[in-house]
């Protein structure tokens, strides 16, 4: 009986200290919604006030009455255009004049509208015009300049390689070179006529003179080159400036385009006459 007042006092102890421990931990109430707030900025509404031009927190302009609830003017729409597609077409195409075919090719793989700019017909006449000659302005070709373009460049570096091959003096490229046909000819520069594959290619062997030159051809440089190509024919005229001669030579070559590529047909050059000198006294 006398341990009975001791554990009444005992539990009595311990409900005292957990009441105390849940207050102690307790999580911190929220403030007051009204407590340390202050009102809001308003506006004197007067024409010099400088408070019409301060902006609120929720970014809305402070300039008093009706205005305060108003949304900022939406800034305008891009149009998206970029500065080539608002350059009218002459001025863009006079531009694109001054790059080479190579820049002119990279740059339509940039975008669609540097695409539509470097594949634009006028951009590779005025290329042709700058890289070969004006004298086919009048021209309409039936696949348009660009193809027209590529085909004159290929028939221009063929024509060069056939120059490189004189150079060179080698009669296995020379012949590989010539169609093999019955009606190519070939006229040099002393006027003798040769008809036939094979009359060609032993009037070239004779020209490299075999065993006495080692096969050495002659250098020279080809100025005012023209070419003209037309579906599967095409020819090219020029000057042929020899080292050691007084003069240039007059050449023409023609091509055939057989089996995927150029083959010679007609060579003809020929020694250039100079004027006769004018009597400036009858």
């Amino acid at each position: 009986m006398d341990a009975f007042p001791a554990l009444i006092a005992a539990g009595a102890t311990a409900v005292c200290c957990l009441v105390c421990a849940i207050w102690a931990f307790r999580p911190p109430s929220p403030p007051s919604p009204n407590k340390h707030q202050f009102p809001p900025p308003t506006c004197c509404a007067c024409a010099s006030c400088a408070c019409r031009d301060k902006v609120s927190a929720n970014g809305e302009m402070a300039i008093g009455g009706d205005e305060m609830n108003k949304a900022p003017a939406p800034a305008p729409a891009a149009t998206g255009a970029s500065m080539m597609e608002q350059l009218v077409p002459e001025i863009t195409t006079h531009a694109l004049s001054y790059l080479d075919c190579t820049s002119l090719c990279h740059l339509s793989m940039t975008n669609s509208a540097m695409r539509r700019a470097a594949n634009d017909d006028g951009a590779w006449k005025a290329l042709y015009h700058k890289d070969f000659t004006v004298e086919q302005g009048n021209i309409t070709p039936p696949n348009g300049w660009k193809a027209y373009y590529a085909a004159t460049k290929a028939i221009i570096n063929v024509n060069a390689e056939f120059y490189n091959i004189i150079r060179e003096g080698s009669l296995p490229a020379m012949s590989h070179f010539w169609l093999n046909a019955d009606y190519v000819k070939c006229i040099n520069a002393s006027g003798e006529l040769f008809t036939g594959y094979n009359a060609v290619m032993n009037s070239w062997a004779l020209l490299f003179n075999w065993g006495q030159d080692g096969g050495q051809g002659t250098d020279f440089q080809l100025r005012d080159v023209r070419a003209r190509v037309l579906s599967d024919v095409a020819w090219v005229n020029m000057k042929v400036h020899v080292d050691g001669e007084p003069g240039p030579l007059h050449a023409t070559n023609l091509y055939e385009f057989r089996n995927d590529r150029w083959y010679m047909v007609h060579h003809h050059s020929s020694v250039m006459v100079d004027p006769a000198p004018h009597n400036l006294f009858g």
